[in-house]
């Protein structure tokens, strides 16, 4: 049996931009995709996931999302698939310094997913996205992803 991916994020905040938590001050952002000669911007240390693999597997894009202001920083990526009817998504994950009590901005994996919804809406899916989810996190996205169908079109 193939092993399966899951996303391992938390939705902490729907923004149009990521939110330092100790100043409150917002950076816009923006979504670059990566390709295999941008693999020496992630550091394996920083990463639960296997960026580089993602990268070089040809039926996926991964994506970064970084601050306008400070575009060598990956905020965020994301692996995305496109299906015949929907997006799916392999793998989100926020930079290590944007995980748990101590991280550094809310707001990265709601921006990463609304990219992913913008780029089911310009593939003609309607903004579909899948993704299979920890069984301890279903009720988690269930209740903050709810209120994100509603403002996901617009974000970006």
């Amino acid at each position: 049996m193939p092993k399966k991916n899951y996303i391992d994020i938390e939705i902490d905040k729907l923004t149009n931009s990521i939110e330092n938590i100790e100043t409150g001050e917002s950076f816009d952002t923006k979504i670059v995709r990566l390709a295999i000669k941008d693999i020496k911007l992630i550091a394996k240390a920083d990463w639960r996931f296997d960026w580089r693999k993602e990268i070089k597997d040809e039926t996926r894009e991964v994506y970064k999302l970084s601050t306008v202001e400070n575009p060598t920083i990956i905020q965020g990526l994301i692996s995305i698939e496109e299906k015949s009817d929907h997006l799916f998504m392999h793998l989100v994950e926020s930079a290590k310094f944007n995980k748990g009590k101590s991280k550094m901005y809310v707001g990265v994996p709601g921006n990463i997913v609304a990219y992913a919804c913008k780029k089911s809406f310009d593939s003609g899916h309607d903004g579909f996205v899948s993704f299979e989810s920890k069984s301890a996190l279903i009720d988690h996205y269930k209740k903050h992803l709810e209120r994100f169908k509603l403002t996901g079109r617009n974000v970006y």
